[in-house]
């Protein structure tokens, strides 16, 4: 069996795209290339990879077996090219060493930021490829190996991932500074108030619905919006309560915009994630970036 690298890459890509034609734009090939390395690829198989459904392509069993191992074998291939001339800094060969996270929107934009630059000056051979999503779209893309590892703010709900404690990272319920709200509400004052959430499937809302609703049971009404950033814009106009990673209203905090609200809900906190995929391999500098030790995923 002599399966090539760039066969198992076309099969990844009609994998994800669905018709040989769109998997060709993605790789660069014109559609009858593309239909051949697939038709190469089964012909060394056992089964075909994937049902003929008009001019869709749909993975069936077998495929569906194989698409993770192919992906991992073309991370790993990539690695390998990334890390040649092991031994010599990045900088001897030309080639900078590009770590590649998925973060989700509080992390991405309030927690890594600082790390990163630090980690850049200290190591200029360095680049950063830093992509931000609400967590279930960081997860999805670990399983895709689109990212050496992700970083989520609620539990990974997806099998066959390693996952990891990171931080923990407090939660603060603020409104506007000139809200009528007092600044010691009760729970009936809560329960009232307007809720700024983000959407289902971001961590911040998963996190709060676990944090708050216990002691609520609803919210009477709610608005949801997009983004932490737009919530904050939001809280500080004075269009609702929100609950917040603390990190993420210190800016408004500090100008003023936003108060914390001394509420009888006790401390709040969310635990934060590393989520990798076993077939990725996480280079040194991105373990030192996030304080994970050396065989964080040796045994899982």
């Amino acid at each position: 069996m002599r399966i090539s690298l760039r066969q198992w890459q076309v099969f990844v890509a009609v994998a994800d795209a669905g018709t040989t034609a769109a998997a060709g734009a993605q790789l660069a090939l014109s559609q009858s290339a593309t239909s051949a390395a697939l038709n190469e690829l089964e012909a060394q198989l056992p089964s075909p990879l994937f049902d003929r459904i008009g001019r869709r392509l749909i993975l069936n069993a077998q495929g569906r077996a194989l698409l993770d191992p192919a992906r991992g074998l073309l991370a790993a291939s990539a690695d390998l090219e990334a890390m040649a001339g092991a031994g010599r800094p990045a900088s001897a060969t030309g080639v900078p060493l590009q770590l590649r996270i998925g973060a989700s929107t509080t992390i991405g934009n309030y927690l890594l930021p600082a790390g990163v630059a630090a980690l850049l000056a200290d190591q200029p051979h360095v680049d950063v490829d830093l992509r931000i999503g609400n967590s279930a779209e960081v997860v999805a893309a670990v399983q895709r190996l689109e990212v050496d590892l992700g970083l989520i703010e609620g539990p990974c709900h997806e099998s066959g991932l390693n996952v990891l404690p990171w931080q923990q990272d407090a939660l603060v319920i603020v409104a506007a500074a000139a809200s009528p709200l007092s600044a010691r509400p009760d729970l009936s004052d809560l329960s009232a108030a307007r809720w700024l959430l983000r959407e289902p499937g971001s961590g911040t809302r998963e996190a709060v619905e676990q944090a708050v609703l216990p002691h609520l049971h609803h919210f009477a009404r709610a608005m949801q919006l997009g983004s932490t950033e737009a919530i904050k814009q939001a809280a500080a106009a004075g269009l609702g309560v929100a609950c917040l990673s603390r990190h993420a209203v210190a800016d408004l905090v500090a100008l003023g915009s936003l108060r914390i609200l001394d509420t009888p809900l006790p401390p709040l906190s969310r635990q934060l994630w590393v989520v990798h995929h076993p077939g990725k391999h996480v280079p040194p500098p991105l373990r030192a970036l996030l304080g994970l030790a050396a065989d964080a995923f040796a045994s899982r």
